[in-house]
């Protein structure tokens, strides 16, 4: 039986046909365009769109006044409001992901048990027109203003009752409204700026993320010490640029 260990001649000869055949993938590379491309099917919403893609005026004044709440400004980081969670929320509802699109949505539609996890018909874009007409109609009727225009302790109290099912909200549960805003102030608190929020990469700064950084070359050398980078998202920073000089490295300590 032949030894299946692999000779010096034998890893020489295979490292020579794979580098023919990367010189050739170069080549058809140049020639012609991948068949699949990143955001082919989905591209990201362009969140340098001037003015509302979804909400209305009101609508996007509501949902405001939410999610300063549900991220309210500290000494850490702005407000999800300050951070760009409105433009971000509003930028999702008008693309593919407002209908859902890509889920099967044809139904039948029955109510499931938490670990089947969301059972409704409704859509992202029928969620959000339906819950802040149905939110603002409650507090009209129960607390005398839009929810907009009630104290920062008043909103908060009646978030908490949306959270819990305590308020009962028309065309909608208070929960599944509650449960789709919060979900997309997380996301559009934390996603890259290229989606519309994160604005000035905000909450990467709080967490110290870098970002979408092609390498850390630069920082090899330096050891024990605090990179404190300044994060890139994917649309690119200074320090892509062919002219871009990084700065020195910190003094060893020792």
């Amino acid at each position: 039986m032949k030894s299946r260990r692999m000779t010096r001649r034998g890893l020489l000869t295979t490292a020579a046909g794979a580098a023919l055949l990367l010189g050739f993938g170069k080549v058809s590379a140049q020639e012609s365009r991948p068949v699949w491309m990143p955001f082919d099917g989905f591209p990201p919403a362009d969140s340098m769109a001037e003015g509302l893609q979804f909400l209305t005026p009101d609508e996007a004044r509501t949902v405001g006044a939410i999610v300063e709440r549900l991220i309210p400004a500290d000494a850490l980081s702005p407000s999800g409001k300050d951070a760009g969670c409105v433009d971000f929320i509003d930028r999702q509802l008008s693309g593919p992901y407002g209908v859902f699109s890509g889920q099967y949505r044809e139904g039948p539609f029955q109510d499931g048990t938490p670990m089947q996890g969301d059972q409704s018909p409704l859509d992202a874009r029928q969620r959000y027109r339906l819950g802040l007409a149905a939110l603002d109609g409650w507090c009209r009727a129960n607390a005398q203003a839009a929810f907009a225009d009630l104290p920062e302790d008043r909103r908060d109290a009646i978030l908490a009752d949306l959270e819990t099912g305590k308020i009962t909200l028309d065309g909608i549960p208070a929960e599944l409204f509650f449960e789709q805003v919060l979900a997309n102030t997380m996301e559009g608190f934390f996603a890259d700026p290229i989606h519309g929020g994160n604005k000035d990469m905000v909450s990467w700064r709080m967490l110290g993320f870098p970002g979408a950084r092609y390498d850390y070359l630069d920082s090899l050398d330096i050891a024990g010490t605090p990179l404190r980078l300044d994060p890139i998202g994917l649309k690119g920073g200074p320090s892509w640029s062919a002219d871009w000089v990084p700065p020195s490295a910190p003094a060893r300590k020792g």
